[in-house]
């Protein structure tokens, strides 16, 4: 079937490479976990992400660890605060090593965030609305806005405060691209391979979609490190993108 897209090689950001495309969730309880993970997966992946589990099991320093070892990680923690609170947890999250880190699309937020990692080389992603939520999760928390307008509008302000990139459903990633700066990159959570269970998540994609729709990072976590084999389905997963991209 035919994949009909915005090609990721249309964009500044066609130069990432292969690998660094796939980035493994360490959603896992304990450092020992995640070591003997990234273990297992070896050379098939370059870049992981760190979110509050691990995190908050004494994951952090795996930060230096990675970096050190030619890895990169994403710290995927979301932050939420006054700016001074996100200003001095970005300012301390640079200091690690971290590519990325998330933080909620709230004007305030990002804006405090952008300022306190110039010059630090890590990037700031904003996270518009999670992949677990559609129309009906939005309205129960009040807001009047669909999934797709409130993305739409939070990705506008991402721009303007000077963001890097944005996280989103692959469903939202065409979209998107008609919207922000061709600078900006786009992470997205929600993937799957086809076959493997859903979770938790309502607005999803496979691999080859997710790049095919104009992704240019896709975030996987237990389909690969809930896998028998999690090395053989992360270089399953490359290899859909590659294909994709070609």
């Amino acid at each position: 079937m035919q994949l009909s897209s915005i090609a990721p090689s249309d964009t500044p950001l066609s130069n990432i490479a292969l690998r660094d495309r796939l980035i493994v969730a360490l959603d896992l309880p304990d450092v020992a976990a995640a070591e003997t993970m990234i273990g297992r997966l070896g050379d098939s992946v370059t870049f992981y992400k760190i979110g509050y589990q691990l995190a908050y099991a004494g994951g952090l320093p795996l930060i230096r660890q990675l970096a050190d070892a030619g890895k990169k990680v994403f710290i995927d923690l979301k932050l939420h605060d006054i700016g001074n609170t996100v200003a001095r947890g970005t300012e301390s999250i640079a200091k690690h090593g971290a590519t990325f880190l998330t933080v909620h699309a709230y004007p305030q937020t990002m804006k405090a965030a952008v300022d306190a990692s110039a010059g630090s080389g890590l990037k700031i992603l904003a996270v518009t609305v999670l992949t677990s939520y559609d129309d009906s999760d939005l309205q129960e928390a009040g807001y009047r806005h669909s999934v797709p307008d409130l993305v739409a509008a939070r990705a506008r302000q991402a721009q303007e405060l000077g963001v890097d990139g944005i996280v989103c459903s692959p469903e939202e990633t065409t979209a998107l691209r008609g919207i922000i700066a061709p600078r900006m990159c786009l992470v997205t959570p929600g993937v799957r391979p086809a076959g493997t269970n859903l979770g938790d998540q309502k607005r999803i994609m496979t691999p080859a979609r997710a790049i095919a729709a104009g992704s240019d990072y896709l975030v996987v976590g237990r389909p690969i490190t809930e896998a028998a084999d999690p090395k053989a389905v992360a270089e399953v997963i490359v290899a859909d993108i590659k294909t994709a991209l070609a």
